[in-house]
C-alpha cells in the first residue's frame, strides 16, 4: 500500500529553514531515519516545501481561474514536507512515524494519508 506522510508546516516551519545547532541536530537525526526507511525498502521518495510565502494557489470556479499568492494563513492546516512510503498496511506506517525524529524543534504533527487503490 503507498501512503503519503505529510509533515505538517508550524509559525517557525513557515518564517523558513535558519540553521542553527538545533536544526542541524534534527536535519541529522532526519537523515539517518531516512537512511532506515531507504535500507528498509520503504521510501519511494521525499522532500521538504519551502515556505507558502513562495507559494500559489489556483482558486476554481466553473472556467474561471483564479491565482492567489502566499503567504497562506493556518500554518498547521500547511505542508512543510513530506514522504512517500510503500508499506504493508496503515499499522505498518504508524509504526514507522512513531520511530520518526520530531521533524520540528517544537510541537509538531504528521499525517498520513493512503493513495486511492484504483485496482
Amino acid at each position: 500500500m503507498r501512503v503519503m506522510v505529510l509533515v505538517k508546516a508550524t509559525e517557525d516551519s513557515e518564517k523558513g529553514y535558519r540553521p542553527s545547532p538545533e536544526t542541524d541536530a534534527m536535519m541529522a537525526a532526519m537523515g539517518r531515519f531516512n537512511d532506515e526507511l531507504r535500507d528498509a525498502g520503504i521510501l519511494v521518495m521525499a522532500d521538504g516545501l519551502t515556505p507558502s510565502s513562495q507559494g500559489k494557489r489556483v482558486a476554481f470556479d466553473g472556467a474561471e481561474r483564479t491565482v492567489i499568492n502566499g503567504p497562506f494563513s493556518q500554518p498547521r492546516e500547511l505542508v512543510a514536507g513530506f514522504w512517500l512510503w510503500e508499506v504493508k498496511d496503515m499499522d505498518e506506517a504508524v509504526a514507522w512515524v512513531k520511530r520518526c525524529p520530531n521533524p520540528m524543534p517544537g510541537p509538531s504533527e504528521i499525517e498520513i494519508r493512503p493513495f486511492h487503490d484504483l485496482e
